[in-house]
């Protein structure tokens, strides 16, 4: 749960900070406002990375050389500081400097250490592109969702990819300047040990996805599409990878695919969304992954003792692209969300440009920008 954030020129703010309650937050202001960069500001605290920028750079205010985001949480105070990679400091010469530093109670983190000190889900417009886009956006939310549960899968992707980077430059120079085989052993045993564990947790998620309630009478359901990696695999395509100078199989080939099937209809009848879908059922997929996702880190939090068991739930102008059918039941989801629990209620921040969009609420902190 999140307290409150400044941001000092940080997108369109200069310095501004924002108070969020322990229920319901909504954002309200016009486009270009900047409700959702401070969603994003959120995410970066959570995760240590941006779900919108192409370039960390961006998100820096043009005409200055340094941003930060600050953040208070119950137990921590977090911080991530955005640079240009350049400072000037009023000689001929501007000073280098680390481009993202983490900090969390004033000290520097790796990545690995800072992401899981607060937590988030976030639903937005562009998470459409889970149905219907690259696997690498597929792969990309399971490393997120695990990471912020799993500090050995933390390690371990980190480890894989840092592995996965060096094996294929060996492939390039084996290729190209006939060097042994032999040299890939080391990276080989790298990739299976780590690649093992990222499969079995990745697999674990799914499966604790597809055992979650219907949604809207719907019943969704992810396939695992797996790249195992074994030394018989690696055999398998070494002639093949040698020519393409790149690994062929491991989780880094990873996919799934979004499901959805009649109720009265067998597992084996079921449709793949990205191709006989319609924008409305890729859209409430979306969301029931999500809501699988709360579920999971609200899980998660429990069997770490946690007081406060529910991540916080960013919803990111989703109300535009809704009927008023699938918005009902969004609403449902965030009173359900902001209910008392066992383990604490739950957190729930909104952006919207809909000023009537208030009155479906009576008790909520309300956040407004102007343009």
């Amino acid at each position: 749960m999140i307290n409150k954030i400044a941001l000092t020129d940080f997108r369109n703010f200069r310095k501004k900070v924002f108070e969020f309650s322990k229920g319901t937050t909504i954002i309200v202001g016009p486009n270009a406002s900047g409700k959702t960069n401070i969603l994003e500001g959120l995410y970066l605290l959570s995760t240590g990375k941006s779900f919108k920028a192409k370039i960390e750079e961006e998100m820096v205010n043009y005409d200055v050389d340094i941003a930060r985001i600050r953040g208070k949480t119950k137990g921590n105070d977090l911080e991530v500081v955005l640079t240009r990679g350049l400072i000037d400091i009023g000689t001929d010469r501007p000073e280098k400097v680390t481009r993202k530093k983490l900090l969390l109670n004033g000290i520097s983190k790796r990545l690995v250490d800072f992401v899981g000190n607060f937590r988030v889900t976030l639903f937005a417009p562009s998470d459409l592109g889970l149905v219907t886009e690259s696997p690498s956006t597929r792969r990309n939310f399971l490393d997120h969702v695990l990471s912020l549960t799993d500090r050995e899968y933390r390690r371990a992707s980190l480890s894989y990819e840092k592995g996965l980077r060096q094996r294929n430059r060996l492939l390039f120079r084996i290729r190209e300047e006939g060097l042994s085989r032999g040299q890939l052993l080391f990276w080989d045993k790298l990739l299976i040990k780590n690649g093992d564990y990222i499969s079995a947790k990745r697999e674990e998620l799914i499966e604790f996805a597809n055992n979650q309630p219907d949604l809207n009478e719907q019943k969704f359901s992810l396939e695992y599409d797996k790249s195992a990696i074994s030394e018989t695999r690696l055999d398998q395509y070494k002639e093949e990878e040698v020519a393409a100078a790149t690994t062929l199989v491991g989780p880094h080939r990873d996919d799934f695919l979004f499901k959805i099937r009649n109720p009265k209809s067998e597992i084996r009848n079921s449709r793949d969304l990205s191709r006989f879908g319609s924008r409305g059922e890729q859209r409430m997929a979306v969301l029931w992954l999500k809501l699988a996702e709360l579920s999971f880190l609200s899980e998660a939090f429990k069997a770490e003792g946690l007081i406060e068991s529910k991540p916080t739930l960013l919803l990111d102008d989703i109300f535009s692209e809704l009927d008023h059918e699938h918005r009902d039941i969004v609403m449902q989801i965030v009173e359900n969300q902001s209910n008392p629990a066992p383990h604490g209620s739950g957190q729930t921040i909104i952006t919207t440009a809909d000023p009537h969009f208030l009155e479906n609420f009576k008790k909520v902190n309300i956040i407004k920008l102007k343009s």
